[in-house]
């Protein structure tokens, strides 16, 4: 199964920019490189804050530019999404029991996408309700196991700033993973920063956003950077998950359709 995570797009009112960039532009360029080199992945994942500030506007400029993506799109909120806006884009097909959470069963594997936002707050949520569906999905996966993909981190990246504004309920979130047994990969947003490691014995991993980013600064404040955006490529069979980060902007990440140069690059390894 190949998977494509996309995650903090920061949409505004078209025609407007966020800390000196076009939101839309970036996006626009981010899904043309998916569907370029990643039209064969079996689903697209967009892990949270689709928007800046919750515009009606900016998530039915949303809506338009993943209208011709060849593979299927799961959208997730984050702390700067508000759910009546969505909803108002996009209906309710997304929602299920007033949070916009699914699982989604694929190639063996089951996809876990969870609804974190807690409205007018930065950190994340899971509230009795989520967490009891979280619980319910994980039991329906089986041995076949799960990816969980959710906006806030339940881990900590040793960065204060981002560490206070994590999920809220990590305990409650280890507690119900640990004891399934059968989480394999969490898959995050909202730090604006690549990051892979394990928590609790589960891997996972963050990336950057398609706008601005986090510069690593392993102090209490928030200090934005213009750091290439990215967007991950993850490969999922019966050996494991891997998961890779690509710069959809760099010129020089590598070779572009029609222009491939074939190279012996057997001692450059």
């Amino acid at each position: 199964m190949k998977l494509i995570q996309i995650t903090d797009l920061h949409l505004v009112t078209p025609g407007e920019t966020l800390f000196g960039l076009d939101p839309l532009v970036r996006l626009t360029a981010c899904l043309k490189d998916v569907e370029d080199h990643h039209g064969d992945a079996d689903a697209i994942v967009v892990t949270g804050d689709l928007t800046h500030d919750g515009e009606i506007a900016a998530y039915e400029a949303l809506a338009k530019a993943i209208s011709g993506l060849t593979p299927p799109v799961h959208l997730m909120l984050g702390n700067h999404d508000r759910r009546e806006a969505f909803r108002a884009a996009f209906g309710d097909a997304h929602f299920d029991a007033g949070f916009v959470q699914k699982s989604v069963d694929l190639d063996g594997s089951r996809l876990i996408l969870l609804d974190t936002l807690k409205e007018g707050a930065v950190e994340g949520e899971l509230c009795p309700a989520r967490l009891g569906w979280l619980e319910r999905q994980l039991a329906g996966a089986g041995e076949n196991g799960a990816l969980v993909f959710a906006h806030h981190p339940p881990f900590r990246l040793h960065m204060p700033a981002l560490d206070r504004v994590r999920l809220g309920e990590a305990e409650e979130f280890a507690r119900i993973a640990n004891q399934a047994g059968n989480v394999r990969h969490i898959l995050a947003g909202h730090v604006h920063r690549p990051v892979s490691g394990s928590w609790r014995g589960i891997p996972f991993n963050a990336l950057r956003s398609t706008n601005q980013q986090t510069a690593l600064v392993f102090e209490d404040r928030f200090v934005n950077s213009h750091e290439p955006p990215a967007y991950a490529v993850i490969f999922v069979d019966v050996d494991g998950v891997v998961v890779h980060f690509h710069d959809f902007l760099d010129e020089t990440a590598g070779p572009k359709s029609g222009s491939q140069t074939s190279v012996d690059q057997s001692d450059s390894a």
